[in-house]
């Protein structure tokens, strides 16, 4: 994994080139050659203190020596003439190896300016090439900054994406290996990292449980173990891996690719990249090489007018996203495997070649399995819906049915900044799909098992598997199959809506699909019974569809009002089953979905004898009281400070300065850039997240608007609409600047940031705040001179502290309330779970 350390350095030199180079890929571009350029340098300096001689800056390129380069005994404007010239030298000069002569090929300094050279080049002079372990880690970092080149329908695959299809296909030391579309390798790494993972004295099978998700964000996750240390590879032969490096291979359409591509594999450790710039969809040179393993997240998008393929393709088509699939078919080598992600439309788009692609992946024993993976995969560059197509030749032949797994999360959120979750499907999908390979099926959500003459029955071989979730096979449940209808009674009849307008309020619950809505002066039901969304609801596994009401109340015409047989099944039993099931086959409607009362009575459950309900029930009320007594926790914790009545009293601006946001009128957004320094907004003290930033300013405008400037250990406040949210700027933070919004306090030394935070969070100092706004519509923040005379406590500084780790540790406590709560759903749900079995 990467270090803190490495990750600041790349950061620090993105950031001194942002100025002057605010597009990403000019700046790896920079950084690729400033960091080959030293490594040269690195290598020759080893080989001479093993007493051999320098290689690369010798005889005409001696002059031209890092060591020189960045003494500090010459002038600024020297140095931009040295490395200048060292570029241009670099990419003729026959000493060089053709690999580094072709990165530096083209290569310029897009600036003139000597210092911000200088500072760029110190941050450079940190990297060392005799850890390349970590400067393979560092190079994967920095191109994820590429983040999209969308226009091309290509986006970055997030890395523990990458992993997850790798530990499925399970390369091989002997296998050769191909992308045909290969971005920037992550493919090819992830799988060289496999085999020597797979290859290391200190890997133990039985032990490696994949997670798929280390990291707080999506950009940087990927697989790991518990109990791992480095792997090594020390069981592969110098022979095995000069072999292995020589099947790794690479094939990508645009020259920028190729060049990092070559250069992160360069990093990992191979001398000699096989990286091809070759147009996989219309060239014929490479059409008769077949390969043992083919992973891919091939483009998704075809030029105006499509792709003109050559005459060798089964498919006939002209689209990019059927020609690769088709492509990575008809490569696989007799014993080949493969894993592609595609989006929706090769999955079920009734157009013939997206027909005849499935059909041929069927028919042909290609498929053994599809993973169906959530729409925000690739935010924040596309929400684009994709799906990974696993085959292999060997086993699709000895499988009769296609496996369909559905992944809801993968370890984080599908907002923009895809933050860290605690919920990912990848490690279940796995061992399912691991299963699957051995023959052996998962009887269980998320697995679905669909007889390939069931998906060929229309013509169309549809992939959806929802699709087919109707035709369950109930058979093998040890339990009695009965439809809800069989033991309830709809009581829907009796429900009534009531227009807000006509509402009159009193003390009975006026209950919609999802709860309680209002409170109203007269009722219809006065029973306990079970209420199950109509419209208006969500029915996924998880989702709260059903509940229980009881005494008197009002029902709406959005919720059916249902009444169990408890001669046949209990209530809590009833809503447990229906809300660990997915009811999504039983929904209609498109605009607006519906469960519509037939649908309803149609719903089939388990049936377990009334005393094995009973003591399900009573399992799973344990559980429950457990979560409610957590969650009771969570919800009426907040943090207190006791105020000691000797404590000084002092106004806020003695302790701290304050800086309001500018004027509106100063950051208008035709001034914002792509890159540069970062805007922060209202959303960044609200939520306390600085993963992620909308907006950016040149060094121009940042130097004009120095006085806005945020450092570690600020506090910024959001100053309108939602108001007194407050934020710490963390140590590794973005260069940038407060917006309108904000206001930014920075703390004396008589004052622990920590605890200001906690004072101006607590009650008594968010409603003195609240009575000093102003604004009708949208309320606004007092003014600093307002503020700065709000009193607050001012305890010794030590004081402060040990309040702060006082709440830190209640903090923990919280969060470990908060697994208890997600360990004990889960507990409901593999109870449930049990039933179907």
């Amino acid at each position: 994994m990467l270090d803190k350390d490495t990750k600041q350095n790349i950061n620090a030199a993105r950031n001194i080139l942002v100025g002057k180079t605010p597009d990403p890929k000019a700046q790896i571009d920079q950084i690729t050659n400033a960091l080959i350029y030293k490594f040269m340098d690195d290598m020759d300096r080893e080989n001479e203190s093993l007493g051999g001689k320098a290689q690369f800056l010798t005889g005409d390129l001696k002059e031209y020596s890092w060591k020189k380069l960045t003494s500090l005994t010459i002038s600024g404007a020297k140095r931009w003439e040295i490395y200048t010239e060292a570029l241009e030298k670099f990419a003729e000069s026959e000493q060089i190896p053709e690999l580094f002569r072709s990165i530096f090929k083209g290569a310029y300094l897009p600036f003139k300016d000597p210092e911000t050279l200088r500072l760029f080049l110190k941050e450079i002079d940190k990297f060392s090439y005799d850890n390349s372990e970590n400067l393979g880690n560092a190079f994967e970092y920095l191109l994820s900054v590429l983040g999209s080149q969308g226009d091309a329908g290509q986006f970055r695959t997030p890395r523990h994406i990458i992993d997850f299809i790798v530990e499925v296909i399970n390369p091989q030391k002997n296998d050769s290996i191909l992308d045909p579309a290969c971005g920037t390798s992550g493919f090819l790494i992830s799988s060289y990292k496999h085999i020597c993972r797979e290859n290391s004295s200190n890997y133990k099978k039985e032990e490696y449980i994949p997670t798929f998700a280390e990291t707080k964000s999506a950009d940087m996750a990927g697989v790991e173990i518990q109990k791992n240390g480095k792997y090594k590879a020390e069981n592969l032969s110098p022979e095995q891996k000069k072999r292995l490096s020589k099947r790794i291979i690479g094939y990508d359409i645009s020259p920028d690719m190729v060049k990092l591509s070559k250069v992160n594999l360069y990093l990992h450790g191979f001398s000699e990249p096989k990286i091809y710039e070759y147009d996989t969809l219309t060239s014929e040179e490479r059409w008769e090489d077949s390969f043992n393993v083919i992973l891919a997240n091939p483009p998704f998008m075809s030029p105006t007018g499509g792709i003109r393929p050559h005459k060798k393709f089964q498919i006939t088509a002209k689209r990019a996203e059927l020609l690769f699939v088709d492509y990575i078919a008809e490569h696989l080598a007799i014993n080949g495997k493969a894993g592609i992600i595609v989006p929706e439309g090769i999955i079920f788009k009734n157009e013939n070649a997206y027909k005849a692609l499935r059909k041929m992946l069927i028919k042909e024993n290609y498929l053994y399995a599809v993973a169906s993976l959530p729409a925000g995969i690739f935010k924040p560059y596309s929400g684009v819906k994709t799906s990974i197509l696993f085959l292999d030749k060997q086993i699709a032949k000895n499988r009769d049915q296609i496996l369909f797994v559905k992944i809801l999360n993968d370890g984080f959120d599908l907002g923009a900044q895809r933050r860290r979750i605690n919920k990912n499907d990848l490690p279940q999908a796995f061992k399912i799909l691991q299963n699957w390979q051995q023959g052996k099926k998962t009887k269980s959500e998320p697995a679905l098992f669909i007889n390939k003459s069931k998906i060929a029955e229309d013509g169309d071989y549809n992939l959806t598997g929802d699709r087919y979730k109707t035709q369950v096979d109930y058979s093998k449940v040890k339990w009695d199959i009965v439809e809800l209808g069989d033991v309830c009674e709809i009581l829907d009849s009796k429900r009534k809506p009531i227009a807000k307008s006509k509402r009159k309020k009193g003390e009975y619950p006026y209950y919609g699909a999802t709860g309680i809505l209002d409170y109203v002066e007269s009722y219809l039901f006065d029973e306990k019974l079970v209420l199950i969304g109509e419209d208006g609801a969500k029915w996924g596994v998880g989702d709260e569809t059903a509940f229980i009401a009881t005494g008197k109340y009002w029902v709406n015409n959005h919720a059916h009002v249902i009444r169990p047989n408890r001669k046949k099944i209990l209530d809590k039993l009833l809503i447990e089953l229906i809300n660990n099931m997915d009811i999504t086959p039983y929904i209609t409607g498109v605009t607006v979905p519906k469960l519509n009362q037939k649908k309803l009575r149609a719903i089939k459950i388990p049936l377990p004898p009334l005393d094995v309900q009973r003591q399900i029930v009573s399992e799973i009320d344990g559980y429950q009281k457990i979560i409610d007594g957590a969650r009771q926790i969570v919800e009426n914790w907040k943090p207190i400070i006791k105020i000691d009545p000797n404590w000084e009293t002092v106004k806020l601006g003695e302790v701290c300065s304050f800086v309001r946001g500018p004027f509106g009128g100063s950051l208008k957004k035709n001034i914002f850039k792509k890159r540069g320094y970062a805007v922060y907004e209202q959303s960044h003290a609200i939520t306390g997240d600085f993963s992620a930033f909308r907006y950016f300013i040149d060094e121009q405008k940042f130097n004009e608007m120095i006085r806005f400037e945020v450092k570690p250990n600020d506090l910024i406040m959001s100053c309108s609409g939602t108001m007194g949210k407050l934020a710490i700027i963390p140590q590794e933070t973005k260069k940038g600047i407060i917006n309108q919004a904000l206001l930014k306090l920075t703390t004396y030394n008589i004052f622990d940031v920590k605890f200001l935070k906690l004072f101006m969070e607590s009650d008594i100092f968010q409603n003195n705040l609240l009575s000093n706004t102003g604004g009708a519509a949208i309320k606004n923040i007092a003014s600093v001179k307002v503020l700065q005379r709000l009193k607050i406590p001012l305890p010794p500084l030590e004081v402060q502290r040990q309040i702060v780790s006082e709440i830190e540790k209640e903090e923990k406590i919280i969060e470990n309330c908060k697994q208890l709560i997600e360990i004990h759903n889960h507990k409901i749900k593999k109870k449930i779970a049990e039933i179907w079995e």
